[in-house]
């Protein structure tokens, strides 16, 4: 604590007319009702040099005891002059100095001001963060201070903010009518509460006419910020879908198999992760930023070999009988969730975001895009178009897609389409653990994790057309973005509704989906 305080001192910028903390300025801190202690403050803090400052976190410390008139600063056991630095005596009948929390509000308030004028930007940046809710006017000699100093155009733009907000409460007409005109450029989503709550004590007209233009200008520009951001959170969620339904693509797509354990292999996917996070925390805590680069392959190695074994022991024998694989692999996804609340608990597990996919960008006043959310949909391309890859491009997906169009003929031509169908299988489950490894970044992870998402990715293949990578990715982003839009108007119940009822009426209209299969398979 004392080595954040000595460098905040160190880096303090003093103005040119700061003057040195004088004896009644301290007594004027100290004694008194709040209300005259806090005028007091306000003004030494307008002018504070290094010992005002010093004094004034001093006192936001609890450092600070008096006897009598007298004030005494306590550091390391010892008492000092709060004026000369100098040590002092520290009688026994000592008391300590008692801040109300209106006080103690107005200590940090100060703090934070005066750091406005400090050389590190990190600083400054954290005090106009502070001050933001603060619409004190005696603040504003300090804010015009800062303002006239900053050099960083964003920063700049918020201390021009604030002193708009600090002008707009003035009982000056002509500082209202400028803070409205000011404020009319704000693209901050808290500018439209400030203008409607003084909007509605607002006694002269001429100033509630330049108010109710300034509202107009800051819902116009906010409107263009929800919609990107609503376009935003869409696409997000598209890849989200996306990757949940790129594995289902070929177990159901490309196989015909009715998986109602995919949402358990997610699952399996998700606890994978928060396994190798728990064994870096442990074994690795120096990289632990990177566990989850780790965590990908692993995800889906797990996931691949729970496929693997349940092609190779359950659904080999059930090819062609659509509704038995159905019942059965409702009846693994019951006994996985139950294998998982044996192992892991029935709670819902915790996994942390490394330091690089926390926080976010922010691209304009009420848009924020989070880290964690371009990195899913980065992911979800790099794997769409390794997928791409692996299927059209590969020995593999060449035997895959040969095996599903006309497997007596491939399997005449020497293919081997017991172990093809086991490959296939599996790559789909591992596909949905790497869905489970980037869900587990943006939600809880627990045992009831994937059915949330199996009814929509059914339906993202079925829209998209069953075996058909391309419509599959057109369906996850049409389905994400239409969800998000009817959010804002009808809320998240009605809007699931309303999704479902247009694909109803799309599917009645166009059974095969957006892309028809193509091929033998079509006619069979």
């Amino acid at each position: 604590m004392r080595l954040r305080h000595l460098l905040f001192y160190a880096t303090l910028f003093i103005a040119a007319h700061a003057h040195a903390l004088s004896a009644d300025e301290v007594k004027g801190i100290i004694f008194g009702e709040t209300d005259t202690r806090v005028e007091a403050l306000n003004k030494a803090a307008l002018t504070a040099d290094e010992k005002t400052v010093a004094f004034i976190q001093a006192l936001s410390d609890d450092a600070v005891k008096t006897s009598g008139d007298k004030v005494f600063v306590v550091k390391d056991d010892k008492a000092f002059d709060p004026v000369t630095g100098a040590e002092q005596p520290l009688p026994q009948d000592a008391e300590d100095v008692i801040n109300p929390n209106m006080m103690r509000s107005e200590l940090d308030n100060a703090l934070a001001a005066l750091k406005l004028l400090s050389k590190d930007e990190q600083l400054r940046r954290e005090a106009i963060k502070t001050l933001g809710s603060d619409s004190d006017e005696a603040r504003l000699p300090l804010i015009e201070k800062a303002w006239a100093a900053e050099t960083v155009p964003a920063l700049k733009d918020q201390l021009e903010m604030m002193r708009a907000a600090i002008l707009l409460g003035s009982s000056d007409r002509a500082k209202r009518l400028e803070a409205a005109g000011l404020l009319s450029a704000s693209k901050n989503p808290a500018t439209k509460t400030v203008l409607i709550e003084r909007l509605g004590t607002e006694l002269d007209a001429d100033v509630k006419v330049a108010l109710q233009a300034a509202l107009a200008k800051v819902e116009a520009s906010l409107a263009w910020g929800d919609k990107l951001g609503a376009i935003f959170s869409g696409i997000s969620l598209g890849s989200i879908l996306l990757l949940v339904a790129l594995g289902l693509a070929i177990t159901y797509g490309l196989m015909g198999v009715i998986n109602m354990a995919h949402g358990e292999l997610m699952m399996i996917g998700a606890y994978a992760t928060y396994v190798v996070q728990g064994l870096f925390q442990k074994y690795l805590p120096g990289a632990f930023d990177w566990y989850l680069l780790a965590a990908v392959p692993v995800a889906f190695l797990a996931s691949a070999l729970m496929g693997a074994v349940l092609e190779r022991s359950v659904i080999r024998f059930l090819y062609g009988r659509p509704l038995e694989t159905l019942l059965a692999t409702w009846g693994i996804s019951l006994m996985l969730q139950q294998l998982v609340r044996s192992i892991f608990g029935a709670q819902n597990v915790g996994v942390e975001n490394p330091v690089w996919m926390s926080g976010g960008v922010q691209v304009l006043g009420n848009l924020s895009l989070p880290y964690n959310r371009l990195v899913i949909i980065g992911f979800a391309i790099a794997v769409l178009l390794g997928m791409g890859w692996l299927i059209g491009r590969t020995r593999l997906g060449l035997f895959v897609r040969g095996v599903t169009q006309n497997r007596p003929i491939a399997s005449c031509m020497g293919v081997n389409t017991a172990r093809i169908d086991t490959y296939a299988f599996a790559l789909g489950s591992g596909i949905a653990g790497l869905a489970g490894c980037a869900l587990s970044q943006v939600g809880n992870v627990g045992p009831d994790l994937g059915q949330g998402y199996i009814v929509d990715a059914f339906m993202v293949v079925v829209l998209g057309g069953v075996g058909q990578l391309a419509g599959t990715v057109y369906a996850a982003m049409g389905l994400g973005i239409l969800n998000k839009f009817l959010e804002g108007w009808t809320g998240a119940v009605l809007a699931k509704i309303a999704v479902l009822v247009i694909i109803i009426i799309f599917i009645q209209k166009r059974p095969q989906g957006i892309f028809a299969m193509k091929g033998r398979s079509a006619e069979a």
